[in-house]
Parts: C-alpha cells; sequence; structure tokens
C-alpha cells in the first residue's frame, strides 16, 4: 500500500481540511504551515500543471466548504457559486509556484519566488470586481494578537508572507537536507513572532482622558430574513431602535451607533425617517452613525448608472447600502458602501459591460445591484473623526488606509451578520477587526445587529464584546488616536514589491528559454 504522502488526492484534501481548521472559530493557525508544505509536495510531484490544479482544486474546495460554508446561509446559488469560482482562482498562484520551481536550481530563490506568487495573487483578489479577501492566509491569524502586531508595518499580507515563506523553506529543506536551508527557515519562523512580541510588550497604549470619546454601541437583534424585522412597518422599526437607544445612553454620550440595515427599508436623506434621528440627536445632544439603505437623485443628464426613474419628478434615482451621519446639531450627511459583495451586492463589472454595450440592449443600471460609492466620508465633530465603515468595508485595508489617512481618530465598523445565523462567520468577521486594529493602531467601536459587537483596542485586544443573537446596547469610551503607523504611510509596499519580483522572475525565465 502506497504511503499518504504518495496519493495525491489524499495530499490535496489534507492540506485543504488543515487550512479549513487553521481559521476561527477552531483558530489551530499554525496548521496552515503543515497545509502549505503539502501542497508544496503536491507542487513537486505532479507531472503537469493540468495535473496539479484537477488535484490541487479538491483540497481548495474543501477549504473554501470548512472556511465559508456560511455563505450558503444568506444565498445557496451565490454561496456555491463563490466556493467554487474562488477554488478554481487559488490554482493559479500553486500553477506559477511549480513554474518557478521548474526554472530555478536555488532552494531560497524557488521559496521566495513561490511566496510572492502567493503574496500577489492575495493582493490582487483584493483588487477586482469578483474580490474575495475572507479566506486570505492573515486572517486565519486574526486571534493571535501577540504574534501579529509586525502587521502594523506590512498590513496584514505580511502574515501571508511568513507563512507562505516559512511553508516553502521548509520544503526546500525536505528536498535537499542542506543545513543552511534549516538555518534559514528557522530565522525566517522565530523573527516575525520575535518582532511582534517585542512590540507587544514594548508599545503601551495609551488613554488620556481628554481624547476619551463616549460611544454608545446598540444591537437591536432584529430578525434579517424578514421585511421590517417582523414588524408592522418602519415607525415601529425606529420606535425599537430608538427605544434601545434611550436605555442605553446616558448624558456623557458623544456618540450613537447602530448597525447595519438599523433602518430596514431605503430612504432619502430628506425624509420623515432621517428628520426624526435628527430630532433625536439635538434633544440627546449626540452624534449619530446609522446603518440605512439610501436613496438618491440625479440630474436627468447624468452619466451614471441608475437604477429607475422616479415618475413624479422625471429624475434618474440609485439606491445605496449606506451609512448616514446626524450630527448633535442635526446636520446630516453620509457615506455609500464601496466595497460591495460580488452578485450578491452588485453583479461583477457591470460598469465595463454597460460600456461595450453600445446598442443598449440591457439596462444594466435596473439590474446592477446597489450603487457604489467611491469617496471616504466621514462623521466629522469637533470632538472626533470616523467612518462608518459597512460590513464588508471591513476586510479592506487598503480602502480604511484611505479614512486613516484623512485623519480618524477612530475606526467604526456597522455590519449586519444576522444573514448567516449562528455560524462561523460572524465569528470570523468580528475577528479580522482585530487586524485592522493593528494595522493602524486606532480603537474600533463595532454595531452588529445581532452581534458580535464590540469595543477592540489598537493592539487587538478585544475589551468588551456581546453574545450573539440577543436584543442589547452598552456604552463604552473609545479614544482618539492620531499616530500613523507604517503601514499608513506607506500602504501595500510588501504585496506591490512581491508582484514586481514574482513578474520581473516570471520574466527573466520567460525570455532566457525563447533566447536559448
Amino acid at each position: 500500500m502506497k504511503h499518504w504522502f504518495d496519493n495525491n488526492w489524499v495530499v490535496s484534501i489534507s492540506a485543504g481540511v488543515l487550512l479549513g481548521l487553521s481559521f476561527p472559530p477552531v483558530n489551530l493557525s499554525f496548521l496552515s504551515i503543515p497545509a502549505f508544505i503539502l501542497l508544496f509536495h503536491l507542487v513537486q510531484k505532479t507531472d503537469s500543471y493540468k495535473q496539479l490544479a484537477y488535484y490541487s482544486y479538491a483540497g481548495f474546495v474543501v477549504w473554501n466548504l470548512i472556511g465559508t460554508y456560511w455563505l450558503m446561509m444568506a444565498s445557496l446559488p451565490a454561496g456555491i457559486a463563490a466556493i467554487l469560482a474562488n477554488s478554481v482562482l487559488m490554482t493559479i498562484p500553486l500553477c506559477l509556484a511549480k513554474y518557478f520551481s521548474a526554472k530555478s536550481s536555488s532552494p531560497v530563490l524557488i521559496a521566495l519566488l513561490q511566496t510572492s506568487a502567493w503574496v500577489g495573487y492575495e493582493f490582487l483578489h483584493h483588487n477586482w470586481d469578483l474580490s474575495w479577501t475572507w479566506l486570505a492566509i492573515g486572517n486565519a491569524w486574526s486571534n493571535w494578537i501577540g504574534i501579529i502586531q509586525y502587521i502594523s508595518a506590512t498590513g496584514f499580507l505580511g502574515i501571508s508572507l511568513w507563512v507562505v515563506l516559512t511553508s516553502a523553506l521548509t520544503y526546500q529543506f525536505i528536498l535537499n537536507k542542506e543545513n543552511r536551508l534549516l538555518y534559514t527557515t528557522l530565522t525566517v519562523f522565530i523573527i516575525f513572532p520575535l518582532w511582534s512580541f517585542t512590540l507587544f510588550v514594548t508599545n503601551e497604549i495609551e488613554t488620556d482622558p481628554k481624547d476619551e470619546i463616549e460611544v454608545a454601541i446598540i444591537q437591536p437583534n432584529h430578525d434579517s430574513y424578514e421585511d421590517f424585522a417582523g414588524m408592522s412597518g418602519l415607525d415601529e422599526v425606529m420606535d425599537s431602535l430608538m427605544s434601545l437607544t434611550d436605555r442605553t445612553i446616558n448624558p456623557k454620550t458623544e456618540l450613537v451607533i447602530w448597525p447595519e440595515n438599523a433602518i430596514d427599508g431605503a430612504i432619502f436623506s430628506k425624509s420623515r425617517t432621517a428628520s426624526r434621528i435628527a430630532d433625536s440627536a439635538r434633544s440627546w445632544n449626540t452624534n449619530f452613525i446609522v446603518g440605512t439603505g439610501l436613496f438618491k437623485t440625479y440630474d436627468t443628464d447624468t452619466d451614471k448608472l441608475y437604477r429607475g426613474i422616479i415618475q413624479s419628478s422625471g429624475h434618474p434615482y440609485n439606491y445605496f447600502n449606506a451609512t448616514l451621519f446626524v450630527k448633535a446639531d442635526g446636520s446630516i450627511s453620509d457615506y455609500e458602501k464601496a466595497n460591495l459583495v460580488p452578485i450578491v451586492e452588485r453583479i461583477p463589472f457591470v460598469e465595463i459591460l454597460a460600456t461595450i454595450d453600445v446598442f443598449d440592449f440591457v439596462d444594466w443600471g435596473s439590474i446592477a445591484g446597489f450603487g457604489r460609492g467611491r469617496t471616504p466620508d466621514m462623521i466629522e465633530t469637533t470632538a472626533f473623526t470616523s467612518p462608518g465603515l459597512i460590513c464588508y468595508d471591513s476586510v479592506y485595508p487598503s480602502w480604511i488606509r484611505e479614512f486613516v489617512r484623512n485623519e480618524a481618530t477612530f475606526i467604526t465598523i456597522i455590519t449586519n451578520d444576522g444573514w448567516w445565523g449562528n455560524t462561523s462567520g460572524h465569528l470570523q468577521h468580528f475577528a479580522y477587526a482585530r487586524l485592522r486594529a493593528i494595522e493602524f493602531d486606532r480603537w474600533i467601536a463595532r454595531s452588529a445587529n445581532n452581534g458580535i459587537s464590540g469595543i477592540i483596542a489598537p493592539n487587538g485586544k478585544v475589551i468588551s464584546q456581546t453574545d450573539y443573537w440577543v436584543r442589547t446596547g452598552f456604552v463604552s469610551q473609545v479614544y482618539n488616536r492620531y499616530t500613523e503607523t507604517l503601514y499608513t504611510r506607506f500602504g501595500n509596499w510588501l504585496p506591490v514589491t512581491c508582484l514586481i519580483f514574482t513578474g520581473g522572475f516570471w520574466g527573466f525565465f520567460y525570455f532566457r528559454k525563447e533566447n536559448s
């Protein structure tokens, strides 16, 4: 009987299981290292790119199923499609790993190129219309804050680099049995956590009273599967939110945070519902961040995609997943969600499809889904400045960086994770917010419709959190911070370097072959 290490199916599926178990809520994150060692073994022992993609696809499907099975709770067809499609994309950097393994004789260079290919893939997968960032390797380590503090310099893709490089070097040592490879592998494996642990124990979180902001986190626990949460209409939804808020706040509260879709339906910013929030803001002398569907109208000659025409005025309109900012003086502004879930919230590449449809065969605006926001708008008061990031926004550090560079003093996240039920989804989403705290050295206030809501310190420590699927509200303190981490200042220097490194050597090997 052949050893299991020689069976391609067993190797692939074992890697997928290990990767799935490395993510929250299991949190066996170190399993991602042996998982990638198995994947690099599959790279080495398969005979062709086609064979590698064929076998590795099974493991990637297993990984996606374990990590993101909960997608099917919100939409079965979309969830299945996302899992199958994402698994296909994962085979691409693995095929690049095989290409570099065949073209170079240097074990260290092979390991570096294989790592760069994976990190580059994760970065590119963050930056197109079919983006799905959930299973980036760095996310698996979100609850191990003591050994990931270095992402304040590298961004969370630095974790992916550490894991994959350690795995690639380990496998090269298994193949070559050279002492220098062993020493190099051990150095890489140790130096990143050591760097992080040093930062963790030496960087104290300052809490100067003059920078203190008291926030009220509201978790209404409304049922997302029922229109108006099963209530009679929007007025009753507002009554529910207001009564919970009234019981939660006190005279010192400076900001009330309602979750994504708190207002279950679409409103105009100049509407009776918005005016009611503005009246409460003035009465309580506090500011509001509110999740809602939002209608916006355009001039009749607009060149933007729009959902339809308002019959009474003839103006085109669009519909956004949005955040209302209501200041204590009653003034209202908004933020429109920029990072929309592909297919579920917006048709991928719809702008391109509309451009090439020169004969207007399809009304793309009416079927596009939510409108996409483009600007990093925030609530700005004399006491603080904060965004109202919506759900999927919170897993895009490149986008959040725009807010911090525009002087956000703490980060607010509103979300509705009730679509997924009591599954791994809401636990993962809360954990990933810890990465953002570390990357940007900012306090995080998080309001989720059904939970988990909470407060996270700049080092990723959870200060407070709610239980899931309970109706509750609480007040807590966050603190304004004005620091700039290396990641805030220099952004995606690491994945861009990886892309240049990968592309440069791919071109070198390709043209060397052409000229030989």
